[in-house]
């Protein structure tokens, strides 16, 4: 039996280049030779993380290996296409010993041998077959099968699945043949069973193979599902996804606004609360689920953070206003982008954990450190389809788990769903295929996939429509300027690829409040709308202006002057503006002990329409500008195992071979100093002899990185302090410094 060091010292050079490639952590630290590599082939957790990446297949051959005792005897090929079952060529096995030996998982030419760890990382019934019974041979097996009878068939055939284990009351007491009352004491008395404790038994491996028949293992998947792809054309996947980008936008920026007039409270254990969850998604009329992942990505992308206060909300940041004043391309990529590396899961809101709490967002319940690495995995499987193609989620999901069975654990299809659905909400792939600034997003960065999604966006409009029910309707996107000013001029009320606006009073006096005249609306209906400007427009702007301003507020605390004094005496006369605290100073002038905002707010309330005026004399826009939350600082993400280039593996395989002729040398016959580091006078006397012999000598040297290595040199001259010899790893001449000698013995050939 070839050991997987002698197998692996027969490898070429590309080929432990690309198991060092395919397995990093084996080359950190670098090995020293071939026997320190195959050891740590053999550790149970690089075995492990190697068979992460294995696919179905693959995985039922190390499993069929397993189940041969390959970590014991070598184990053939036919006797692995044998335990594979019928329908498994012998092609398609030696393709997957061939991939298992990449992964030095397995080793042989003929015969196939795996490391024992193998055994521990596996489950522990590969293909889910139990342990073989001693006392039963497999022709027994399946002349017993023949004999039983139909309760007894069933609960076999049962346990013969997925599962050799089967959970029953009837395991605790040794019951005799001739007492047994059903098929569990029955199957027991004939040995058919094996009692694992008082309440489990176990179906001997032998019996479960004899039911299995001509599949041993039984179901195994050669090759990957073929879903069935869904083709919907590039162009229209991209506009199809522009709407959703722009769609996200208007939510977070939705989102934002709530959280600015009313920001939720922090929890406790840290994280939002479903009942402010419920309320904000109530607020902008989309479902929490979506809310929930909205609120993610704006956390991870630091528009909103908790305050430092000692009753802590959620509030924008500082960095929101630079986002809110971004190209809607920039701030759609700033939101993917922190999507896509976020290591947080946001399909786990509204699930509960294992004390049945409900998990809500931004909870450290959420946090997986993996989450970017499974985001990529399975766009990068999207990206692999035509353009313009995609597959179903379910199908997708197939796909994935054939290719990476181990991957993901208990949420893997999950996994694949939630990623699916996140990224067409984020219109990152649309109508199950990716887009083009999604493969941006993921292959070439943010940066790339801004500009071409700012390519795909359509031209934002520089006009609206104006409706006799004085509703306004944006067609499409509206320009930044036209988008700010209809916000301040009306409200909205409803959303998607058209907007509509409805303007009323309120809306009327906003703008009037915020610096516009009546001329000023006027102008801005009739020069945008591509509608006739309905008369009941005109009266309402109007009508509002005329009223607007005929009081003017000021601070006494604040103060209320008008040129007409009977309006002031109507203001007085009335029993709502009592609270108000208003006194005469003048026939013209009113003052209050009250905030100058609480006035003016009371006297809308009392039915009048005062305008805040400031100490220069002109309006005065009272709305406030909004608490802001300091943003995070950004944290680098933990560093992972990192694969050396080519050139770097192609130098460790160098050291591996120089190491390989160094233990050989220890082993051949030689002559070496004392113990401890020789004097100057026996290394170059030992050296010169081996430069007139032409004979190799094994050099302890440390480098200039003070890192100790055993090297075999051929000398070819000693003298300055210096041995000029050649480097037999490589055949390279080199200079060796003699006071970096450590150790020096000649090498019989």
């Amino acid at each position: 039996m070839v050991s997987l060091a002698e197998w692996l010292r027969e490898r070429s050079d590309d080929e432990l280049v690309a198991l060092l490639r395919a397995r990093p952590d084996l080359a950190t630290p670098p090995p020293a030779d071939t026997s320190v590599l195959a050891t740590r082939t053999g550790v149970r957790s690089s075995v492990a993380r190697a068979c992460e990446g294995l696919d179905s297949f693959a995985l039922s051959t190390l499993e069929a290996l397993v189940l041969l005792d390959a970590d014991q005897a070598p184990v053939t090929s036919d006797q692995l296409a044998e335990m594979l079952g019928e329908g498994i060529t012998p092609q398609r096995v030696r393709r997957s010993a061939d991939e298992l030996a990449g992964l030095a998982l397995a080793w042989g030419e003929d015969e196939l041998s795996i490391p024992p760890t193998v055994r521990e990382v596996l489950p522990n019934f590969p293909a889910g077959l139990g342990r073989p019974a001693e006392h039963l041979t497999a022709d027994a097996a399946e002349a017993a099968l023949v004999e039983l009878d139909d309760e007894e068939r069933r609960l076999v055939e049962r346990l013969a699945g997925d599962s050799p284990v089967g959970r029953t009351k009837d395991a605790s007491a040794h019951v005799p043949l001739a007492e047994a009352t059903n098929p569990v004491q029955r199957l027991l008395a004939k040995g058919l069973l094996l009692r694992r404790d008082a309440e489990n038994v176990e179906l001997p491996r032998q019996l479960a193979l004899a039911v299995r028949g001509d599949r041993p293992m039984g179901r195994v998947e050669p090759e990957e599902p073929s879903p069935e792809l869904i083709e919907s054309g590039s162009d229209r996947v991209d506009s199809t996804a522009g709407g959703a980008a722009l769609e996200l936008l208007r939510h977070v920026e939705e989102l934002l606004q709530a959280w600015e007039a009313d920001p939720p409270d922090v929890l406790r254990s840290g994280g939002l609360g479903i009942r402010e969850l419920r309320r904000t998604a109530k607020a902008l009329e989309i479902d929490e689920a979506h809310l929930g992942l909205l609120v993610e990505v704006a956390h991870a992308a630091n528009l909103i953070n908790s305050t430092d206060d000692a009753e802590p909300q959620w509030l924008p940041t500082i960095q929101s206003d630079t986002w809110l004043a971004s190209p809607p391309e920039q701030r759609w990529a700033a939101l993917a982008a922190a999507w896509l590396d976020l290591p947080r899961l946001p399909g786990l809101i509204g699930a509960r954990d294992e004390k049945d709490r409900v998990l809500g967002p931004l909870s450290e319940d959420l946090r997986r450190p993996l989450a970017p690495k499974d985001r990529r995995h399975v766009l990068s499987y999207l990206d692999e389809l035509p353009g313009g193609f995609g597959v179903r989620a379910a199908d997708a999901a197939a796909v994935l788990a054939w290719r990476s069975p181990r991957h993901g654990g208990k949420l893997r299809d999950d996994l694949v769903s939630w990623t699916l659905d996140e990224a067409t909400k984020l219109g990152v792939i649309a109508l199950d295929a990716m887009t083009t600034a999604g493969r941006a997003l993921v292959f070439d960065g943010p940066s790339t996939a801004a500009q071409l999604l700012g390519e795909q966006l359509p031209e934002p409009l520089d006009h609206v429509l104006v409706q006799a029910d004085l509703t306004v309707v944006a067609p499409g996107r509206l320009e930044p300027g036209l988008a700010a000013e209809m916000k301040l001029v009306a409200d909205v009320e409803s959303a998607g690829s058209a907007t509509v606006y409805r303007i009323g009073e309120d809306s009327v006096r906003r703008a009037l409040d915020a610096g516009h005249t009546a001329e000023d609306l006027h102008a801005l209906f009739r020069e945008r709308s591509r509608t006739p400007i309905p008369q009941s427009l005109t009266y309402l702007i109007d009508d509002v202006a005329r009223r607007h301003g005929k009081l003017r507020a000021g601070t006494a605390a604040a103060f209320l002057r008008c040129d007409d004094p009977v309006v002031l005496a109507e203001v007085l006369g009335k029993p709502e503006t009592e609270d108000l605290e208003l006194r005469r100073i003048a026939p013209t002038v009113l003052v209050s002990p009250l905030p100058l905002a609480d006035l003016v707010d009371g006297l809308r309330g009392a039915g009048f329409a005062p305008v805040a005026e400031g100490p220069d004399g002109n309006v005065l826009d009272l709305r406030t500008s909004g608490r802001r939350a300091r943003g995070r600082n950004r944290t680098a993400p933990p560093a992972g195992i990192t694969t050396p280039d080519t050139a770097q593996l192609g130098e460790l395989v160098t050291q591996l071979r120089a190491g390989d002729r160094s233990a050989r040398a220890r082993r051949g016959r030689g002559i070496a100093p004392e113990r401890g580091r020789p004097s100057a006078e026996a290394t170059l006397q030992l050296l010169r002899t081996a430069a007139e012999r032409e004979q190799q000598v094994l050099l302890g040297f440390v480098d200039t990185h003070g890192l100790r290595s055993e090297v075999v040199v051929r000398p070819i001259s000693v003298g300055g302090g210096v041995l000029q010899g050649v480097d037999t790893a490589n055949d390279q001449p080199g200079a060796f410094p003699l006071h970096r000698i450590t150790t020096v013995a000649l090498v019989e050939e």
